[in-house]
């Protein structure tokens, strides 16, 4: 990022510390342990969606000094050296070469607004890129949480058959010992020892989604995930779906970007309409010929003179009578364009209203399934205990023991899922709120970004070698980054099963 892309930022509101309670536990911050927010401002600084963004931004910005281009004078000059390589036999003074020079200026008077429209549309077309660019920032953000929460859901997964094959183990060798003594059969073996294999089996696909999610993280953030704290609880979530909906229609960034592209196209129509109006230009030139001593006049001893000037000066007006209809096509089209505007906004605000509407019955669901989940690990972990103790006493077999840990594992998952989904989702309404943008999260890690500064620097330049310096890379590869492992941090799960 260069210094004209910064400006000093304001900070902004920082996250709120700690969790909802009973909704995660935190894990011990390590010496590079990462955080959410860490995460963000990494893929903030290094996406190479974003960073692409905002060149196509800069790239959109210089539309505007091009229009107004067409509203300002035009100087250009011209020269030219020939050498008569072959003369006319019936030219007795002919010049052998000549030099020439010109120079033209050329001042538009009046465009029929050709210009004025065009340039009205080039800006309209920038604040429309801008909320693109914000509309970027909040998907590679909502990009980002979802991979932080997958790693996080992910780690817990393996952690969570990690030890339901320990204690599938663990229960292999007892009813192993069991079946030497004749107190069990072969049949509670042979269970056992398939519902290991199984487990084995579980941990190694936990262990490849593991390995997936870490990928799909270094893709994003650019770095490798380390130590993954748990994400702080989102802040100003709405109360209702049709709040979040209110929100949206006046935040969401796409809907922003639509509204200014039925300006510009409207725009446009004013444009197609300028190229049957007159057009005026005043108009200043001048030439200079030297024929370097090569001119005579034919007739000896007489000599002539060998070098000419010329200059004028006059206004020129162009009128279009008749262009077999091109003309009114042109109007006739760009209207056309901006009735499409029209309604792609209209699409726009039907899908911001749509998602907003989905995010939120997800979040609301998650937080739902969060709750009756619980239930489910807290009452399935009283039915292993229950079953355990029927089992020593003769009233339950070793398949009902294993069942019950099944049913203990398969609702742990379903609540690290859950808490997973239930963030997302609720990150997502934010996002579809057009509140999850580098200027709402309170991101560290230095300015932002401002579009703005961009566009400042360039729409009032005139000078034809203001170029920028060489396009250079700014956002890291990932080659050096190590290959994703299935490893889990000690301690427990960062997302609790319980």
């Amino acid at each position: 990022m260069t210094d004209t892309d910064k400006k000093p930022s304001l900070r902004r509101a920082r996250w709120l510390a700690g969790l909802s309670a009973g909704a995660l536990l935190l894990l011990p911050t390590g010496a590079h342990a990462e955080t959410l927010q860490g995460a963000l401002a990494k893929a903030y600084e290094n996406n190479p969606t974003l960073t692409a963004a905002r060149a196509g931004q800069r790239a959109n910005d210089e539309n505007v000094p091009i229009q107004k281009s067409y509203g300002l004078p035009d100087i250009g000059t011209q020269a030219s050296y020939d050498e008569n390589l072959i003369l006319p036999g019936n030219s007795f003074n002919s010049p052998a070469r000549s030099l020439s020079a010109g120079a033209q200026l050329t001042v538009p008077l009046y465009q029929g607004g050709a210009v004025r429209n065009a340039l009205r549309a080039a800006k309209y077309r920038v604040e429309a890129g801008q909320a693109d660019l914000r509309a970027t920032e909040a998907s590679v953000f909502s990009q980002v949480v979802g991979a932080y929460m997958d790693v996080i859901r992910d780690q817990a997964i393996v952690q969570l058959n990690q030890k339901n094959v320990a204690v599938l183990r663990t229960n292999l060798q007892a009813t192993s010992d069991r079946f030497e003594i004749g107190d069990l059969t072969r049949t509670d073996v042979a269970q056992s020892e398939a519902r290991l294999a199984l487990a084995e089996g579980d941990l190694r696909t936990a262990e490849a989604n593991l390995i997936a999610s870490r990928e799909g993280y270094i893709r994003l953030v650019g770095e490798a995930p380390v130590d993954l704290q748990p994400p702080p609880p989102l802040p100003n979530l709405p109360a209702t779906a049709e709040d979040a909906v209110t929100v949206a229609l006046t935040s969401n960034p796409d809907i922003e970007s639509a509204n200014e592209l039925v300006n510009a196209s409207k725009a446009d129509i004013g444009t197609a309409k300028s190229s049957r109006a007159p057009k005026v230009s005043a108009i200043v030139n001048g030439g200079y010929n030297n024929y370097l001593g090569s001119l005579n006049s034919g007739v000896p001893g007489v000599s002539v003179t060998q070098e000419t000037s010329s200059a004028a000066a006059g206004v020129q007006v162009t009128l279009p009578i008749f262009t077999g209809g091109r003309r009114s096509a042109q109007v006739r089209q760009a209207q056309s364009r901006s009735s499409q505007a029209i309604e792609q906004y209209i699409e726009v605000e039907r899908g911001v209203i749509a998602q907003t509407r989905g995010a939120y019955a997800a979040w609301q669901a998650n937080e739902r399934i969060i709750a009756a989940t619980r239930q489910a690990v807290s009452a399935n972990a009283l039915s292993l205990e229950g079953v355990r103790a029927e089992n020593s006493v003769g009233t339950r077999s070793i398949l009902d023991i294993l069942n019950a840990e099944q049913e203990y594992l398969n609702t742990q998952v379903q609540l690290v899922s859950a808490q997973r989904n239930s963030y997302v989702a609720a990150f997502s309404v934010l996002a579809a709120m057009g509140k999850a943008e580098a200027r709402d999260l309170g991101l560290d890690g230095g300015a932002l970004y401002d579009p703005e500064v961009n566009y400042k620097r360039v729409k009032g330049e005139l000078w034809d070698w203001a170029d920028d310096p060489a396009p250079q890379q700014v956002a890291n590869d990932t080659r050096a980054v190590p290959a994703a492992n299935a490893g889990v941090p000690e301690g427990p799960p960062s997302l609790s099963p319980q």
